[in-house]
């Protein structure tokens, strides 16, 4: 048996963060970005669950040392974007409970945005946490897919078969290609990820899995929601596939100076004790609060602000990655 990618559901040891740096990718919302990132890594510590936040340097550092509870680990280490659930390490287990982590290529997603220490951070982590690593050769960010920690995995045509990403490998390549180093035995192929979504349509944005073989899928809210095409497909392909679903609300429509966003509450973190969902001031904030709360009654489920956190391309589930226990 393979290494296995467990469930986000299942006990993390801590939780990496990365914090924002670079005001180039944050314009005129660094400050708030900041704020946000900050108050997720609180609220992390403040549900009992250890955090890293990952600051670039000694100023970053002191910026987040004053922003965050004392419980919060502040570390530095040489990164780029925030974006560690795409750069940082994807930590396995094999048959014997041992903890690998497993290290892709990566490429700025698809050649867009290529910044100093986005090809490096991964190694970083899985050193300072005493993990042995396995190298892969091919690109792939963890935003792209989602498991169920049961051998069932999701992806988006529009991420995993883009030429930008791996043009040499076919949809049964990627596929054995997860197998073997992930453990996904079953990959559900949605189509397209969320309009203006940065990362050419990764899945966390779009559809994750809640329980083992039950997959959660955005339904359209209001009239106006831009998404409700992709939605609908996503929550066919997932019925063909056999797999049961579960409707959350979307947040409707967000825009910002005329362009929508890629804002989407599927973005959340499944902790230890609580769900971290990310909210953008709609009025669907409340609809997706009660609807985590019917799938995990034992957690709390804890809505936080991160429309600056999205001016810079990701949300709450972007910007961290576990490290299973």
């Amino acid at each position: 048996m393979p290494n296995r990618l467990p469930a986000e559901w299942e006990p993390h040891e801590k939780l990496w963060i990365g914090f924002p740096h670079d005001a180039t990718e944050w314009p005129g919302q660094l400050e708030a970005a900041q704020r946000e990132v900050a108050g997720f890594a609180n609220a992390v510590a403040a549900s009992g669950e250890a955090v890293s936040l990952i600051c670039r340097n000694a100023s970053n550092l002191a910026l987040a040392q004053s922003l965050v509870d004392p419980v919060v680990q502040c570390s530095p280490a040489e990164y780029g974007d925030i974006w560690l659930r795409d750069t940082g390490p994807l930590v396995t287990r094999a048959p014997d409970g041992s903890r690998r982590a497993q290290i892709f290529r990566f490429n700025g997603w698809g050649g867009k945005y290529r910044i100093a220490g986005d090809e490096t951070i991964g190694v970083d982590l899985a050193k300072d946490a005493g993990l042995p690593t396995n190298h892969h050769g091919w690109i792939l960010e963890g935003g792209a897919i989602d498991v169920d920690g049961r051998g069932l995995g999701v992806t988006t045509e529009q991420c995993l078969l883009n030429p930008n990403r791996n043009p040499q490998m076919r949809r049964e390549d990627i596929e054995d290609a997860l197998r073997a180093a992930l453990g996904i035995e079953r990959l559900l192929w949605l189509g397209d990820g969320l309009i203006n979504d940065h990362t050419d349509g990764h899945v966390d944005n779009l559809a994750r899995f809640v329980a083992p073989g039950v997959l959660a899928v955005p339904e359209a809210s209001g009239g106006d929601d831009p998404n409700a095409d992709i939605y609908a497909d996503a929550a066919d392909r997932a019925a063909a596939f056999g797999l049961e679903t579960i409707r959350l609300p979307s947040p409707g429509r967000v825009e910002s100076e005329g362009i929508v966003q890629p804002a989407s509450h599927m973005n959340f973190v499944v902790g230890n004790r609580a769900v971290f969902v990310p909210v953008y001031g709609t009025p669907y904030d409340q609809a997706i609060v009660d609807a985590l709360q019917a799938i995990w009654p034992d957690k709390s489920i804890l809505p936080l602000p991160a429309s600056a956190i999205l001016s810079g391309g990701g949300s709450l589930h972007c910007a961290s990655q576990p490290l299973f226990a």
